[in-house]
């Protein structure tokens, strides 16, 4: 099977050099996803390591379709029920842009009508109740072209399991998992987050060190298909489990202003297993001090369009540009949309890398020289 990867905005190729390091076949990155081949197996495996995809589909078909007669006939002809038994649901969503087909709704139900066509011809039915597990079609019509996809996640895999909580702008965990990557995180790493919230970028870190798989305490929507095999998430887990890493010297600080947030960041830590790795503590960015040795500092401030009025960030990013000493040995890593911030925090980034957290359009500046 080809398998689809859809993932944030920039980081395409983080999420394709994870895929090779964990075995999976012809891996490939394009704009905004990444697709690779495997069997069941290597669909249990993606979806249970996976620090940066979205989610994982099965990518059953891409064709050209600029009439609502040849998108029928060319979805009706995919193998669906390879995948879909008679008693499943089989609900389907999706967009379109820049096409000739450019009514979501009126794709959706064509593209229903199909796959109830083409599994009617197989099991012989004229009606599908779809009381079982859930299959979620997608679809993607651009610029004329249709990708028809199954998705095998369920919720998407930003959702670790340990995260039912969060402060009022959480940063997505797929984003910050993302930035520990890129600020070179590894087992014996000090990491200090000073604007920590609910924890996130620091949870990530930890469990990056100490080698826990984002997915391993969560179920995902194929779990629950006939036509997945036996054990093969059971047997990936394992897998996932004989890697971790206790013994690592892996230790992080957080702080906040706001207890309630730290609250929430130390409840979610215990939660993900890696509670006794992170030390919270209230304090203000005014008040922050560099730790002694190597560190690195990894955070996502409160800014104008999310939290703060825009003057009030830009007096954090002054504050920040004050604490963050230029020094050997101390890296630090810093996402947000105001353009502006390497003016405002007097230092000139070594790299700049554009994403988007969430619809907000952002960059992530390191300084490390």
């Amino acid at each position: 099977m080809t398998f689809c990867a859809p993932c944030i905005f920039g980081l395409e190729g983080y999420c394709a050099n994870e895929f090779r390091f964990l075995g999976l076949n012809n891996v490939r990155a394009e704009n905004g996803r990444v697709l690779f081949d495997g069997d069941f197996s290597a669909m249990a495996r993606a979806n249970i390591n996976a620090h940066y995809a979205e989610r994982i589909q099965i990518l059953l078909g891409e064709f050209r379709a600029v009439s609502f007669e040849e998108l029928f006939n060319r979805v009706k002809a995919l193998n669906w029920a390879d995948f879909i038994g008679p008693n499943d649901a089989f609900p389907v969503k999706g967009s379109c842009l820049k096409s000739q087909l450019m009514s979501m709704t009126d794709c959706q139900k064509i593209i229903k009508k199909a796959v109830v066509n083409s599994l009617s011809a197989r099991y012989m039915l004229s009606w599908f109740e779809e009381t079982g597990a859930v299959h979620q079609i997608q679809f993607l019509v651009m610029n004329d072209r249709v990708s028809m996809l199954l998705d095998t996640t369920g919720a998407g895999l930003h959702k670790r399991g340990y995260r039912a909580q969060a402060n009022d702008a959480p940063l997505k965990e797929t984003l910050a998992a993302a930035m520990v990557e890129m600020s070179g995180v590894r087992r014996n790493h000090f990491v200090v987050d000073p604007m920590c919230g609910s924890g996130t970028i620091l949870i990530e870190a930890a469990m990056k060190a100490l080698k826990i798989a984002p997915g391993l305490t969560r179920r995902f929507a194929a779990e629950e298909w006939g036509c997945v095999p036996d054990g093969v998430f059971e047997a990936e887990r394992e897998a996932a489990r004989a890697k971790i890493d206790r013994d690592c010297p892996f230790r992080a600080e957080g702080y906040d202003i706001d207890e309630a947030a730290l609250a929430i960041a130390k409840h979610n830590a215990e939660v993900a297993g890696v509670g006794d790795r992170i030390t919270f503590q209230k304090r203000d960015i005014r008040d922050f001090a560099v730790p002694e040795g190597y560190c690195t500092v990894i955070t996502n401030p409160p800014y104008g369009e999310r939290l703060l009025d825009l003057n009030t960030a830009e007096a954090l990013y002054a504050v920040m540009g004050q604490r963050f000493k230029h020094e050997k040995g101390k890296r630090y890593t810093v996402i947000t949309p105001d353009d502006d911030f390497e003016k405002i925090f007097g230092r000139k980034a070594d790299k700049r890398r554009k994403t988007y957290n969430g619809m907000l359009k952002c960059q992530i500046y390191q300084f490390f020289k």
